[in-house]
């Protein structure tokens, strides 16, 4: 392996990018309990040579640290970087493929973020872009960061029979799409892929790639990066017992551009809010219905028919669901700006992203 700078035209390479995140996280101690930690302490290049001896010694890698932060902690700005990044990077002849190194706690925003930007680009130049991190910190006694490190590698590096390009995940040597990334555990060292469609990288399951190539297919063209200040504001409420309408109109009067309600069940919320979210709606504010639940699908018009300027999220969690809604809103934006006989509406672009 060779993680050194060298002219990047004349090797085939992989290129692996810092994010930081518990994968790039520090202990006190090895011995201190490893869930006290502060996440983005290590460098890519230190996670890099963690592996070295047991990659191929004629595998060339790059890296560039791109963040080395908690990812709680994760902004648009540098969900714009990455993005830009990555598009870029795709285009060189001699990428074989790209791995990011994230801390799992927003990993399914980014997941989604670059499948929408930047998936149907990897697809169409047969290069994967895969997405990794760690549930211990680098520096815990049974730490699952190089494993997961190596994996990713591995899987983006490997030709695997009719396997696309696209935007994967790879987590305890399990292959998923990188949208289809769900967390639904606070500790396990599988969480990131819980309730994900995946398959064994070892072994690549039929029945798994059919489905990646369906959602490929369905996906449509990839939506543009926004600038780093110019993300339309979305943000999340979740109905509960005692909801109140105010929260919406003080959402409202700050200026939001889209909510994403995080409903109970089948994405419903309290009555309470629904003179507020009317008033939202015609005031020309986007309205996406997901679940609280955690898993499970939102589908449109059910229990209920949604009005004109309110849509169900489909398979997108909330998270997942607002960051599909902010490139929509902006794709939409754009395309107004650019003008012509045709002008798609947000609803045309989340509807690709959502999945029904």
């Amino acid at each position: 392996m060779n993680s050194s700078p060298f002219n990047v035209e004349q090797f085939p390479h992989i290129l692996v990018l810092g994010m930081g995140g518990t994968i790039a996280g520090l202990a006190p101690s090895p011995e201190a309990n490893p869930l006290l930690y502060q996440a983005g302490q290590v460098g890519v290049e230190d996670l890099l040579s963690q592996v070295t001896k047991v990659l191929p010694q004629d595998l060339k890698i790059i890296s560039k640290q791109v963040a080395n932060i908690n990812s709680s902690n994760l902004s648009e700005a540098v969900l714009t970087e990455l993005g830009k990044l990555v598009n870029h990077y795709l285009k060189s002849s001699t990428l074989i493929g790209i791995v990011i190194t994230h801390g799992t706690d927003t990993i399914e925003e980014t997941g989604l973020f670059l499948q929408t930007t930047c998936g149907r680009a990897a697809e169409k130049l047969g290069k994967r872009v895969v997405l990794t991190g760690a549930m211990l910190p680098s520096n815990a006694p049974r730490a699952d960061g190089p494993a997961n490190l190596i994996a990713a590698i591995h899987w983006a590096s490997t030709s695997v029979d009719n396997c696309p390009g696209g935007i994967f995940a790879v987590f305890a040597d399990k292959v998923c799409m990188a949208r289809d990334l769900a967390k639904r555990h606070s500790s396990t060292l599988n969480a990131p892929l819980q309730d994900s469609p995946s398959s064994a990288i070892g072994l690549i399951n039929p029945s798994w790639l059919s489905d990646v190539k369906a959602k490929q297919a369905a996906l449509g063209d990839d939506l543009p990066i926004p600038e780093a200040l110019h993300w339309p504001w979305v943000e999340i409420l979740t109905s509960h017992a005692g909801a109140r309408g105010e929260i919406v109109m003080q959402c409202l009067g700050a200026g939001v551009s889209g909510l994403v309600i995080a409903g109970t069940g089948q994405g419903g919320f309290n009555s309470a809010w629904q003179e507020s979210i009317d008033k939202a709606i015609a005031a020309g504010v986007a309205i996406v219905r997901a679940t609280r639940t955690g898993a499970g699908s939102v589908r449109p018009n059910i229990p209920e028919n949604d009005p004109v300027g309110c849509m169900a999220a489909g398979s997108l969690s909330a998270p997942k669901a607002r960051i599909a809604l902010q490139l929509a809103l902006n794709a939409a934006k754009e395309s107004k700006v650019k003008g012509g006989p045709q002008q798609p509406s947000w609803q045309d672009y989340f509807a690709k992203q959502a999945l029904f």
